[in-house]
């Protein structure tokens, strides 16, 4: 676990999503290159030690589609501010944008597979801060609502401008990133201390004192001790240097508070009316999400054609009996993922158009209709990826130390 935690985009961040940009595609890619020391990764506390107590910081993921055999995405690190917000990095959301599909992981342990020891919730919605700014890192801070709250207590947030900061203070780093260790790996939650060195107008620098954050820690908390001895919520992992051992740079959480997060905070997820049947969703168009279940996108897929209810990496279906795994489905359904966890998260999921007959299908074929926004996904990733390659700060830069998935804009990008 580095302090470093504006690693997320870093280069495990980057194998984390080409990985699973694979597997949306069948695998059928080239094996990618290996990613650039600029990538933004998602790493662990390096130097760090467990985390058992930190219960409020968690995991952020891309949401799982399918109930067997995909691979589990650690993007970034989060923190609960309320029992049902989170607040990460802004660049943890680059790939997938705001309305991309996520969910979060409270724990100790999500990797590795296969038996994450804790639990998950979907995200219903994501923002990032209107002033976030790519390269330079300035406002990287985004919020997440969570679909339904969690019985967890958050961590408390410092007084608005008044987070009590200053050089050579002690602060303490919390993060699922990479650890720099072979026999330590990402996955974990760990924490670890790190020192101040420079105390700016919207954020603060921090060296390894010893530990640093690192890829996949991006997004994660940094906290000091206040006057009474609490300890307080007061920097976001945004970036650091590649090897995660010098520097990390983190967003000033005093900073956010009234212009962002106190605005979000007091408002709440619109009430949802009557909602499509599951079975019925080839059928039955939408004309907003508020009608899909289980937080699918309102979405067409054909130009001027009528919108559905579906996951983009599955395309449009119906969604039918529960199941576990994908021999319980019919010839062309799978077990697919409507919610994170519950007895009734896995249905059988039956796409609209029938996938082509082997014999007809040319080259690979990935998951049941595959889009154009996969296979875009997946080109533009890999050119990603590649460009990075050339030069020693691109990306993401708090998060591409300890995510995996994120855009890498400082030094420790990939």
């Amino acid at each position: 676990m580095n302090p470093g935690c504006d690693h997320p985009e870093g280069p495990r961040k980057t194998r984390v999503s080409l990985f699973l940009v694979l597997w949306l595609l069948g695998a059928c890619a080239p094996t990618p290159p290996t990613p650039s020391p600029r990538t933004e990764r998602a790493d662990a506390v390096v130097s760090g030690t467990g985390a058992p107590e930190d219960a409020a910081v968690v995991a952020l993921l891309a949401r799982r589609a399918r109930c067997t055999g995909e691979p589990l995405t650690l993007l970034c690190t989060g923190a609960l501010i309320s029992p049902d917000v989170v607040l990460t990095a802004a660049h943890c959301l680059e790939i997938f944008g705001t309305d991309g599909a996520y969910e979060i992981f409270l724990g100790t342990k999500l990797l590795p597979e296969p038996e994450p020891e804790g639990r998950f919730v979907r995200v219903a919605q994501a923002v990032r801060h209107p002033g976030y700014e790519r390269t330079s890192h300035a406002n990287d801070a985004a919020l997440l609502r969570l679909a339904k709250p969690v019985n967890q207590s958050p961590l408390p947030l410092p007084p608005p401008g008044k987070a009590p900061l200053e050089p050579g203070q002690s602060a303490r780093v919390v993060g699922f990133g990479d650890t720099k260790d072979a026999s330590a790996l990402a996955g974990q939650r760990r924490q670890g201390t790190l020192v101040l060195t420079a105390v700016e107008a919207g954020g603060f620098r921090a060296g390894p004192a010893p530990s640093m954050s690192c890829v996949g820690d991006s997004g994660g908390p940094v906290l000091v001790r206040g006057a009474d001895g609490r300890e307080l919520l007061v920097g976001v992992t945004a970036s650091g240097d590649v090897a995660c051992r010098e520097e990390a740079f983190n967003v000033r959480v005093d900073a956010l508070l009234e212009d962002f997060i106190q605005p979000f905070l007091a408002g709440q997820l619109e009430p949802r009316g009557p909602v499509l049947p599951l079975e019925s969703l080839c059928a039955a168009p939408c004309t907003s999400a508020a009608q899909c279940p289980a937080g699918l996108a309102c979405e067409s897929v054909a130009e001027g054609g009528a919108a559905r209810c579906l996951q983009p990496a599955l395309q449009e279906g119906n969604y039918g009996a529960v199941c576990a795994e994908d021999a319980q489905c019919g010839a062309g359904s799978v077990c697919a993922r409507l919610e994170p966890e519950g007895e009734d998260a896995c249905r059988c999921f039956t796409p609209c158009t029938p996938a082509p007959l082997p014999e007809e299908a040319s080259g690979c074929t990935g998951a049941p209709g595959a889009s154009p926004w996969v296979w875009g996904l997946g080109a533009w990733l890999l050119l990603a990826t590649r460009s990075r390659r050339g030069g020693p700060s691109g990306g993401a830069g708090a998060l591409s130390r300890r995510g995996g998935a994120c855009a890498c804009a400082d030094r420790r990008c990939g």
